[in-house]
């Protein structure tokens, strides 16, 4: 299968594994929710887990591809306040950990990205 082939189904295989990691392991997620949404932080874990497993699917399906791959770039901006949350609270963390931390800010943007070429490779579906 050529690679273009494959790339939706490994952003899917990305999305679904996350969804899937939103549930089993919550409190991790619970962590970096900014505390200026309203409700609890676990309804915003699990609702983003249901939103990356539904994003998943639609991009996993040719006929849905190309707006979840849309979707899933606007998620990917979505999620970036959480992904600085982290990085602030993990400010002090061992170095590994806060490297860690600080590096998933600048991956966001090939992840929007990839998201975008996937919805811009998948022809005549919108």
């Amino acid at each position: 299968m050529p690679r273009s082939e494959r790339s939706p189904l490994l952003l899917a295989v990305l999305l679904a594994t996350s969804g899937v990691a939103h549930f089993a392991v919550p409190r991790q997620f619970d962590a970096v929710v900014p505390r200026a949404l309203p409700g609890k932080p676990r309804t915003w874990t699990y609702a983003s887990g249901v939103a990356e497993l539904a994003l998943a699917a639609g991009v996993a399906l040719p006929r849905t591809r190309k707006v979840a791959a849309l979707a899933a770039a606007g998620f990917f901006v979505g999620v970036f306040p959480a992904n600085v949350k982290m990085a602030v609270d993990w400010r002090h963390r061992p170095t590994p950990q806060k490297a860690a931390a600080i590096g998933r800010l600048p991956l966001q943007i090939p992840l929007v990205l990839w998201a975008r070429g996937v919805a811009k490779n998948t022809e005549g579906r919108a």
